[in-house]
């Protein structure tokens, strides 16, 4: 008979995994618990804005996925609560209707998500992490990971629609480098093909697969991301009164929703101020600029004389390493993501300066294309070329379709383990509630 039994390395390649999906889940959870403790019952089970949930349902709703993948689909056990799983199904009622439901109160469902993560934990330490597509890598437990930190973002962003007074506070970003100053407005990079998307990821989730070749042209790409300052250029030259700077859609929505700068922003006494977290403040100029929509970043690229890169050209801007034609993990290499690279995981509670960050520059010398900001393409959310969805279609194929437009990178309140070169985030073109920015992009002119 065949000892199947694992190597003394294997064992231990298991059990470090082990150690790496506990602490991702732990610091997970941890997080959500600051998002929610912060805060008062009623403020838990209000409705900020109709475009969130409640703080409540957010609270439950990951427990009960949670529950759904880990103990029921991979640990095979029964439903804890089954009657509250229509209430947390996001396909089945909209942000909206959320708060006339019958929500578990902030205690029962503390508890619940409480009482699925210490069952969670047991099975975790019984399995062996292979042997079935969900375990393979841990696939299943990463996910959940993934899943709990998307939903603090979207947490943290109803923390910025909140009123009241602040709840939150983080130290604020260092200052950029002195060599910030002098960075060149863009970086080129030159033709040729690379290889977008990945098969090799092991927590990546089905939109980014599988991996395939593309080929572009060469492109110009803003160093980093539009500030403030520059975006008050637009601004100060009448960029949301000229149609001409505008797709028809995006003058439109620009006139019904009466927009007339960032989310967040009002001008007062001459001065331009933003409402951060609770706390007004002057806008700052060296900051990339937050909260725009889409339309709003196409009508300045145009104004600008450039475009929105595509998704293509933003991810070979930053993993595409012609010195060994691959494709990196992040733009500066492989290893995860140290406080040395990018701002992110809710350090700080607003973008770093522009210029930040250079030990996370990719290699065509483009900075900040992790964290700080999600930034707005060109593209349509589509699948890659020899898509399939998995473990579940409603995660990315039913979003498929030209009414979503692709955001990459990651902002300053996405975590580390839900970014990386290969993720894609999507969107309506009319979202600014967001953590959203962008950066232009051109036709390299010497290859026109």
């Amino acid at each position: 008979m065949t000892d199947v039994r694992p190597t003394a390395a294997e064992a231990a390649d298991t059990e470090a995994l082990r150690e790496t999906i506990a602490a991702e889940l732990l610091a997970a959870r941890a997080r959500t618990a600051a998002l929610t403790d912060c805060v008062e019952d009623h403020d838990l089970t209000a409705q900020h804005s109709p475009l969130m949930s409640p703080l409540v349902w957010d609270l439950a709703h990951v427990g009960n996925q949670e529950e759904l993948w880990l103990l029921r689909n991979v640990g095979g056990r029964d439903p804890m609560h089954p009657e509250i799983d229509p209430l947390y199904d996001a396909f089945q009622h909209s942000r909206a209707e959320r708060p006339g439901l019958p929500l578990l109160p902030p205690s029962e469902a503390r508890v619940y998500a409480g009482d699925v993560r210490g069952r969670v934990l047991d099975l975790l330490s019984a399995s062996p992490l292979e042997g079935a597509p969900l375990l393979d890598a841990g696939f299943a437990f990463g996910m959940i990971a993934q899943h709990e930190q998307q939903h603090d973002e979207t947490m943290l962003i109803t923390h910025q629609l909140r009123k009241g007074e602040p709840v939150l506070a983080a130290p604020p970003p260092p200052p950029a480098p002195t060599d910030a100053v002098g960075l060149p407005a863009e970086v080129l990079v030159p033709a040729g093909p690379f290889t977008m998307g990945t098969d090799i990821e092991p927590w990546a989730l089905d939109n980014e697969r599988p991996a395939h070749v593309v080929d572009l042209p060469a492109f110009r790409l803003d160093t980093t991301p539009v500030t403030n300052g520059a975006y008050l250029r637009f601004i100060a030259d009448g960029g949301y009164d000229e149609p001409r700077w505008w797709t028809q859609e995006g003058w439109a929505h620009r006139q019904h929703a009466g927009l007339t700068a960032p989310l967040f922003w009002r001008h007062e006494d001459g001065q331009w101020l933003r409402r951060r977290f609770g706390v007004l403040e002057p806008v700052p100029l060296d900051e990339p600029v937050l909260h725009v929509s889409w339309y709003e970043a196409d009508a300045y690229a145009r104004w600008a004389g450039r475009r929105l890169p595509t998704e293509a050209e933003w991810e070979k801007a930053a993993r595409h390493d012609p010195a060994t034609d691959r494709s990196r993990r992040y733009p500066w290499g492989d290893e995860s993501p140290g406080q040395e690279h990018a701002n992110l995981g809710q350090r700080h509670l607003r973008p770093a300066p522009a210029g930040s960050y250079p030990a996370g520059r990719s290699p065509h010398g483009a900075r900040q294309l992790m964290g700080d900001v999600w930034e707005w393409t060109a593209s349509d959310f589509l699948p890659y070329p020899g898509f399939r969805a998995w473990p579940y279609k409603e995660y990315s194929e039913v979003f498929f379709g030209p009414e979503y437009k692709v955001l990459r990178g990651g902002s300053f309140a996405v975590a580390p383990v839900a970014c990386r070169g290969t993720f894609r985030n999507w969107d309506y073109p009319i979202r600014r509630q967001i953590f959203s920015g962008f950066r232009t992009a051109a036709d390299d002119p010497e290859t026109d």
